[in-house]
């Protein structure tokens, strides 16, 4: 009892939902909004600690991104370099390496808790794959990766976290080391996803900007936002567009609309 659906238009919102929207106007105080800037990678190592390597389930990449990866080649052995921006425990990282032997990969993440999990799995090789922490807004990925030298950057449910006013930051840091020609997948949350929803007033940051209980934060993209904000950077846009499911529990008799934003981004 699912659908998905694609396309460049948002969800259209029951009267209920643009009713509750419409009334979420208070923001977090700016006091408030500052401290948690401050503390966004204490929080991130904070959420790692308490949910271990638990939380995520691994995405196993033989649907969508794996297709993606293959688009990528030019031949069908080709070694690819990727990077892994926002690795987290490695949810992404170990099945891609264990079904496509011929990728050497870059990981990084904010959190120093995430990076060590990913160093002590089982899977982890320095001869396929190297980790680092790495905060993508101001740490420069030069000093871990050439430059022009990755075939495909991953940036999966990643840039959400991340305070609107630094996404182009990361945008900027990644062109430097994906080769010409090479693209950017992106996937993360869309306009109207049901987590959106779920969110009280008193947790509004700023407009499709929200915190959640533990600190960590979360924005909700429309293809308009993140056409502008990668173009702005130099990237072609090759797709962009909404990808909407609805999942149903009958047993509970409830339909949760997902929304997710799913790109392609090409350095010219």
């Amino acid at each position: 009892g699912a659908f998905q659906r694609k396309g460049h238009s948002a969800r259209v919102l029951s009267p209920e939902e643009a009713e509750k929207l419409a009334k979420d106007q208070v923001l977090v105080s700016e006091f408030k909004q500052i401290k948690l800037e401050k503390e966004a990678q204490k929080n991130w190592d904070l959420f790692y600690k308490r949910n271990s390597t638990n939380f995520f389930k691994d995405r196993h990449w033989t649907t969508r991104e794996f297709q993606e990866l293959k688009a990528c080649r030019e031949f069908a052995d080709q070694k690819l370099t990727i990077l892994e921006a926002g690795c987290g425990v490695g949810n992404c990282l170990f099945p891609l390496l264990e079904e496509d032997l011929n990728i050497f990969a870059y990981a990084c993440d904010f959190s120093p808790r995430a990076v060590e999990y990913v160093k002590k799995n089982a899977l982890y090789s320095t001869e396929r794959c190297k980790v680092f922490q790495c905060d993508l807004t101001k740490d420069d990925l030069l000093d871990n990766i050439p430059a022009d030298s990755v075939d495909v950057v991953t940036l999966i449910f990643v840039l959400s976290a991340i305070h609107p006013d630094k996404m182009h930051l990361v945008l900027r840091n990644i062109y430097k080391v994906l080769k010409p020609g090479k693209c950017v997948l992106f996937r993360d949350y869309g306009l109207y996803d049901h987590a959106m929803l779920r969110f009280k007033s008193s947790n509004k940051l700023g407009e499709n900007f929200y915190v959640r209980q533990d600190g960590t934060r979360s924005y909700f993209f429309t293809v308009e936002f993140l056409s502008q904000l990668f173009k702005a950077e130099g990237y072609e846009e090759v797709v962009n567009e909404y990808v909407q499911r609805e999942t149903v529990n009958r047993k509970e008799d409830l339909r949760v609309p997902r929304v997710f934003l799913q790109g392609r981004f090409q350095k010219p």
